[in-house]
């Protein structure tokens, strides 16, 4: 009985672990209907202070963004319009939001991570190349056709390329209501101040004229 029992109480403290270790691995649970943020407030917190409910309206949960193309027509050629907690302030500690991605013909979302969500996206229009790299350095890779999905790992650099004859448009859903973005190459070549020129050729293997030859491209 006494085994039994030390079974049980070590696969139910496992149990609670994992549970814990999923439930915070997002965004926090509301703990009341909504909370929709108040950007106005001086008070520092993880994410944003409830407006004061009698203050709140349908317009705090509405945005009407995603309907309109982005304009492509720049280096990478698309173009992400977010639906986030600054534009919807009613998403605040709902753990969710929304981006469209809209790509001119062989343009590309280039490699990026979302340090705090997993992101879910869905073709509507045109062919996407899309792929992630895993900590492994595996490379997963699909080719999207109209109405096709594809994941993205929480974290993990990925990209988007259109491949196709046409534009594209895609929507995706992420898991927090403020997901953040970081561009690889931005990250790297367009810090400010700038990393030092020995990091950069060292970890690419090349040499200090071709870092200055890149950083100069972000300027």
């Amino acid at each position: 009985m006494a085994h039994r029992m030390i079974y049980f109480t070590l696969g139910l403290f496992l149990l609670i672990c994992c549970y814990s270790d999923r439930v915070m691995a997002g965004d926090s649970d509301p703990l009341q209907d909504f909370c929709v943020a108040d950007e106005e407030s001086k008070v520092l917190v993880n994410g944003f202070v409830c407006k004061d409910p009698m203050q709140v309206s349908a317009d705090d949960f509405f945005f009407r963004g995603l309907g309109q193309a982005g304009n492509t027509d720049n280096d990478v050629g698309s173009n992400v319009t977010m639906a986030n907690v600054k534009q919807i302030p009613g998403l605040n500690t709902l753990g969710i939001s929304l981006v469209r991605i809209d790509y001119a013909v062989g343009g590309i979302n280039p490699p990026h991570t979302h340090p705090r969500a997993t992101e879910v996206l869905v073709l509507l229009e045109g062919q996407l190349l899309v792929g992630f790299i895993d900590t492994n350095n595996k490379f997963f890779s699909k080719t999207l056709e109209k109405g096709d999905v594809f994941v993205f790992p929480k974290a993990l650099v990925h990209f988007q390329q259109n491949v196709g004859h046409e534009n594209a448009v895609a929507i995706s859903a992420l898991s927090s209501q403020l997901p953040g973005v970081q561009t690889i190459a931005n990250s790297l070549f367009a810090a400010d101040p700038p990393l030092p020129y020995s990091v950069l050729a060292k970890a690419f293997r090349i040499t200090q004229e071709v870092v200055d030859y890149i950083q100069k491209k972000f300027a």
